[in-house]
């Protein structure tokens, strides 16, 4: 058995060091924090399996299927919506030739920065009894009222699914864009010589290489609308998330909250391991020795402008249209952007999502750097089961955290009246402090991937080199570690700070009273049909969400694999 000397020289085998690990300060850390991000998910579950109440019987009885048959039916509408748009987009900006297809290759992504509930309030607006569209099919027609024509349902799940997915199908876009990009001309010059046409090489060679890219971003449009609160509210969808929100705002039944909240985290889990059995299903291989990079094709004149089209319409759709409704809205009523609760909604979104990016960020760098510094694998694989946080929805992590801030605020001020005599008053949930500790627990591993990506381009010899030179744990990464991998932290935080401007669910349960952001101040007055009011708020959250597509897009520029340089 192979041994190694602890610190006082004694031989230890590698199965003692595993069950007896020495924990030093990092490993400690590293522990603690990331019990500290689990402890909400960990806290719902406890509340679901010993609620003070049990209503599951009652819940099974009414509301819970009507909730699971909705969020069932949304996510697989939305599912395949993301699946098609984003797999044919990036196909046809990857091997084909049309007009405007270098612009379309980058501004795809630009439904990212449009949150499905803003898309929502925008589609409304337009659509409605009393919006242009309508009111000019009245007037051309000759229409009088609703009962003259048929007009689609605007408040409905269909159109919950349509918002949706033009705002998710990017994420299936952006894989499958890659997986496109890194197959060989090869295998589709094959398929061609056997007789394969244009849609039969899509469909039978180049999509099933590309299919655990796209099912993969498929289970991450479908989380991301199991998450969603806002676009499903404004349309009046009872989901699972609606759901958490109507039994603890409506019956104050936190153990009901927590029961369909483990529900979805069921959902979660599953679709987690649908996510990561696509990536790890990623085993095709090139079998040619003549790889080339591919040549993107010419097309009819006919079926370019129809590829255009195809391209254009969820870029118009899901960018261009809420933009414009909502900017029209912003920008004819200058009179709302000088508006003092306006300002004060900004200033808490600025200061909130920043407090919260630089601690996920620094917690982050800890447990990554806790974990390789650990002789044990404990931290390492807790702190990646903690980064399912990021997959959990807004409004679980909400029931997970309020709960046990409530009953620690209880303990403290008890302790503080008996110890000292002082009326502390609600530390935790009678502040803003929930719902940082809620940030932090989402989107920390936003932090963790990143940084543990970027530790990778730090060699062993490096810090080896450093201890070797006198140099603490501490003094390697602040001196080593740092300077290598700091544009990777910078971005993390950016994008986490970009992530925490736009939740919605946890920010309005744990929200303080009387406290906005710039979100709540969109959902307030969305949901009270004054979109007047709600459009600086939503168009400044849609110019912070372009942050990131700008960090993607240049991402995607310099680095171009396999591509042919022809246009």
């Amino acid at each position: 058995m192979t041994t190694a000397a602890d610190g006082g020289g004694a031989p230890v085998s590698h199965g003692a060091r595993l069950w007896r690990p020495r924990f030093d300060g990092w490993t400690l850390g590293a522990l603690i924090l990331a019990l500290l991000v689990a402890a909400p998910l960990i806290a719902v579950g406890w509340l679901a399996l010993f609620p003070r109440e049990n209503i599951w019987p009652h819940l099974i009885a009414t509301a819970l299927p009507r909730y699971l048959g909705n969020t069932l039916t949304l996510m697989a509408l939305v599912g395949l919506g993301t699946a098609a748009i984003g797999a044919g987009a990036a196909w046809l900006v990857t091997m084909k030739r049309f007009p405007l297809r270098a612009v379309f290759d980058w501004a795809l992504l630009a439904p990212l920065a449009v949150p499905a509930y803003i898309g929502a309030y925008a589609l409304v607006e337009l659509l409605e009894y009393a919006g242009p569209v309508q009111t000019a099919m009245r007037e051309a027609f000759g229409w009088r009222n609703a009962r003259d024509y048929w007009f689609p349902e605007i408040r409905s799940i269909w159109s919950a699914a349509f918002v949706l997915t033009l705002s998710l199908y990017p994420y299936v876009y952006l894989l499958a864009r890659s997986a496109f990009r890194e197959q060989s001309v090869c295998a589709l010059e094959v398929s061609r010589s056997l007789g394969a046409g244009p849609w039969s090489c899509f469909f039978r060679v180049a999509l099933p290489l590309a299919r655990p890219a796209v099912a993969a971003g498929a289970a991450i449009a479908m989380m991301e609308t199991l998450n969603d609160f806002g676009a499903v509210d404004y349309f009046a969808v009872p989901t699972l998330t609606a759901g958490v929100f109507a039994i603890w705002m409506e019956s104050s039944n936190v153990g009901g909250a927590a029961q369909i909240s483990s529900v979805m985290l069921l959902f979660v889990l599953a679709l987690v391991g649908l996510e990561r059995a696509g990536r790890r299903g990623r085993r095709y291989h090139n079998m040619s020795r003549r790889y080339r990079p591919i040549m993107r094709e010419e097309m009819s004149p006919f079926w370019r402008w129809i590829a255009f089209i195809g391209c254009a319409l969820p870029l118009t759709l899901g960018f261009l249209v809420p933009v414009g409704v909502i900017g029209w809205r912003a920008l004819g009523h200058l009179e709302q952007w000088l508006e003092p609760d306006f300002w004060a909604a900004l200033i808490n979104t600025a200061w909130l999502a920043g407090l919260a990016a630089a601690i996920a960020a620094g917690a982050g760098l800890f447990l990554v750097y806790g974990a390789r510094s650990s002789r044990s694998p404990l931290p390492r694989r807790l702190g990646q089961a903690a980064t399912i946080g990021y997959a959990a929805p807004g409004a679980v992590l909400a029931v997970g955290v309020i709960v046990p801030a409530a009953a620690l605020d209880r303990m403290i001020a008890s302790a503080a009246n008996d110890w000292f005599g002082l009326a502390t008053g609600l530390i935790l949930t009678g502040s803003a402090a929930g719902l940082i500790y809620a940030y932090v627990a989402r989107f920390s591993a936003i932090a963790y991937g990143a940084i543990d990506s970027a530790f990778g381009r730090v060699t062993p010899s490096m810090e080896m080199a450093a201890r070797t030179l006198g140099e603490t744990k501490g003094g390697a990464l602040r001196r080593v570690h740092l300077p290598i991998i700091k544009g990777s932290v910078l971005t993390a935080a950016l994008l986490i700070f970009v992530d925490a401007a736009k939740e919605l669910p946890a920010t309005l349960i744990l929200r303080p009273f009387d406290f906005d952001t710039l979100a709540t101040r969109v959902y307030t007055y969305a949901s009270l049909e004054q979109l007047e009011q709600a459009a600086p708020a939503a168009l400044a959250i849609m110019l912070v969400g372009l942050v990131p597509v700008a960090i993607l897009i240049r991402t995607l520029g310099a680095y171009r694999p396999g591509v042919g340089r022809h246009h």
